[in-house]
This record gives structure tokens, sequence and C-alpha cells, in this order.
């Protein structure tokens, strides 16, 4: 075989061994391969496969002698290849971490304690206290320290009161003991109010693919279509809801109509020999335990009745305990997703459409009335509610009998 065929065979087999070869298996096939042909083979293999002959020669080495059992599975010997960067840079990690959270570290004047702490700012911010470092490393780095990419969580609740376990105990056995009674037992609150009109909501649905619902950019309220406040009632024993959709204002007097009207639409027939209603709702907003006028108007209420108005507030900043908000309002944010609420109707149809698994029904009914903010209760006026407060937190727990005659 002449020099030129040589080359050639050499070559071929190069290239469909290749996408196999590492570095060292490459430098040891190079070898064996000169080897093979004998004298002049270095040579032809390092022009067939453009490597240096000092290589090749490297693994003739290599074949020809015992490889110690610690270099089993290397690539390079001991040593080889560049060094971490944390080995170059003794105090890289420690500034980097006084970069990241100065607030921990005390350090007020760090650099980034005031601005986005993006790859690109870290990079340059290092590179300023002399660290060279690419973006590639400095995300490295941080992984290694246990940082990652973070948003904002719901998680602090405020302080929290010490009796706040007594008190969700205290519901849970009133609520047990209503439904052991078969007496009708509510979770009440306010949906976030939404504006009416083209604007974006949040999620998404399935569309024609390139055909988006187009909507406003901007979300400025329109003032002749207003916001939509949705209150709600759900029923803990029958996985029943009820949305009382106001076009004004959240007050007292709206929240007791909304249960007004369901006990109309529903819970009377749900309940016909219901004697006692128990209501739990939130610490503050239009049904507080501080406001005077949510007591007037379920004193109105009551004695419209007939029932027991029977109320447990939860603690303040535990709202999110509220039945309501996961197995009622989740759900119809989840059934609007993604579109929007352009029209009172819209809002009706997909609250009234709103359905689980486990079998939620849900109805929704539009409320035109026009409901007006401080409304104020006089001292006269609130001595003739007929309340009875319990012994333990009476702020928060208490009935409220229908008035005689």
């Amino acid at each position: 075989m002449s020099h030129e065929e040589a080359v050639v065979s050499i070559a071929r087999k190069h290239t469909k061994m290749l996408p196999v070869l590492n570095e060292r298996s490459r430098r040891l096939w190079a070898a064996i391969e000169a080897e093979s042909l004998g004298r002049g083979g270095i040579s032809i293999v390092a022009e067939a496969v453009k490597i240096d002959p000092k290589t090749i020669r490297k693994g003739i080495r290599e074949i020809n002698h015992t490889i110690a059992q610690a270099d089993h599975g290397r690539v390079r010997r001991e040593g080889g290849g560049r060094k971490k960067i944390t080995e170059i840079d003794a105090t890289i990690l420690t500034d980097l971490d006084r970069l990241i959270e100065p607030d921990t570290r005390g350090d007020p004047e760090a650099p980034l304690l005031w601005i986005s702490k993006s790859v690109r700012a870290i990079s340059a911010a290092l590179a300023s206290a002399s660290h060279s470092v690419s973006r590639m490393s400095a995300v490295r780095l941080l992984k290694r320290q246990g940082f990652s990419l973070q948003s904002n969580r719901k998680r602090r609740e405020g302080s929290n009161h010490p009796d706040r376990d007594a008190q969700f105990r205290h519901i849970s056995a009133t609520v047990k003991r209503q439904q052991r009674n078969n007496q009708p037992c509510i979770s009440v609150d306010t949906k976030k109010k939404e504006n009416i009109g083209r604007y974006k909501n949040s999620g998404r649905e399935w569309r024609r693919s390139g055909k988006p619902i187009e909507v406003n950019m901007h979300d400025f309220p329109d003032k002749h279509r207003g916001k939509a406040a949705p209150y709600g009632v759900y029923d803990l024993m029958r996985n029943e809801g009820w949305v009382n959709v106001g076009i004004t204002a959240d007050t007292a007097e709206f929240a007791v109509e909304s249960i007004r009207r369901w006990w109309r639409h529903m819970g009377s027939a749900r309940y016909p020999k219901a004697t006692e209603l128990l209501i739990t709702a939130d610490c503050g907003g239009s049904n507080g335990y501080r406001n005077r006028l949510w007591k007037r108007e379920l004193q109105h209420f009551a004695t419209e009745t007939g029932l027991r108005v029977n109320v447990r507030h939860f603690p303040p900043g535990t709202s999110k305990w509220n039945k309501i908000e996961h197995r009622m309002f989740s759900f119809i944010s989840k059934n609007w997703r993604g579109r929007p609420l352009d029209t009172l109707a819209t809002i009706i149809n997909l609250i009234g459409n709103t359905t689980t698994t486990t079998g939620l029904l849900v109805r929704a009914m539009l409320d035109e009335n026009i409901y007006t903010k401080g409304i104020k209760v006089s001292d006269a006026e609130f001595a003739t509610i007929r309340i009875k407060r319990d012994s333990f937190h009476p702020e928060w727990n208490y009935m409220i009998s229908p008035a005689s005659g």
C-alpha cells in the first residue's frame, strides 16, 4: 500500500470513529493505527487525522506501559485541564454571598442592595471587586452556593394571635355541631373586584394558533362600566355556592343582602327545618367583627327569617383559611382564566357555569341595588340588637336572635 493510499484509508476510519472518540480514546486509537503500520506509521496517521506526532507517541507510551488504576476513566492525567475559579480566586465565594444577601450581612453599602440581582449585574459587581468571572461561571457559582431564581411568595400573615389555633378549634367544633344537627353553615367573603370591559385576564385557554383575544393595552377602569363586586356564600355541607354580583360599594348591607338572597333562592329549600344559621367569616371588610352595620343588618335578617344567626370570625391575618377561598373562588378564577370580563352577563354566566369533579354547584345573580358607604349605627340603635356573645373571644364569637314581635 502506497503512502497516499494509507493516508486515505486511515482518514476514512477516523471519520467513522470520530463521533465515539474522546480526547484520550482518539489518542490511543491513533497510536494503535500507527504501530500497526510499522515504520513511518506515526507520520502517516498524523497526516491523515491532523494530529500532532507528539500526541501519537504519547499514546504509544500509554499502551506500552501499565496504566495506574487511579487513571482509569480519566481523559486527562491528574491535574490536567483548566483549574476551577474557586481554586484561582479564594475570596470570590465570600464576595458573592455579600453581594446576593447584603441585608443579612449587615452591609448597607453593598452594591446590589437596591438594584435587580441579574446575572449581568452580579458579574459586573464581581468584576468591579477585581474578580474575573464570566456570566456562565457566575451562574455555576450561584447554584453551588444554593441560590436559584426566586419570585415573591405570599406566606407572611403578620403577627400571629396567641389564640389563633384555639379559635380554629372553636370554629371547627361549632361547624361539626351544626352538621350533626342538620343546621346550615356557610362560609362568606367578597371576591376581588373585577374591571368590566375588554381587559386582560390572567391565565390561558385553548384557541386557534395566532388568534388570541385582543384586549385593552391599559387596565384603567371604565367609568361608565365600573367594577363588579362578587360576594360569595358557600354551603359547607352541600358543596354549593351562591354569588351576588354587585355594581356599587362592598358594604355590610351588600354582604347581608347576599346572604339573604342565598337563603331565599337556595338555603330555605335545602334546610326547611332550620332554626339556626352558622356563618364563618373573615375578621375585616364588609363582614368584619368590628362592623356595627354588619351586626345591625344581621339582626334584620334574623328577624325576617326567624333564624338564630351564629357568627364565627377567623382570627386576624388568616383569611386564606376561609373555606370559600379554596373551595369556590379558586374554581371560579380557573373557569374564567384567559377571558376578558367584558360585560356583567359574561361574569354571571362564567360564575354560574363553574363546576368541579366533586360536584360543586354555583349560582349567580346580579344585584343592581345601590349601596352607600359610611352609614353609621348609633349607640342607641346598636343597643337594640339581640346579641349574645360567647365567653371565649366574645368579639369573634356571637349569636344574634330574632327580635320579638
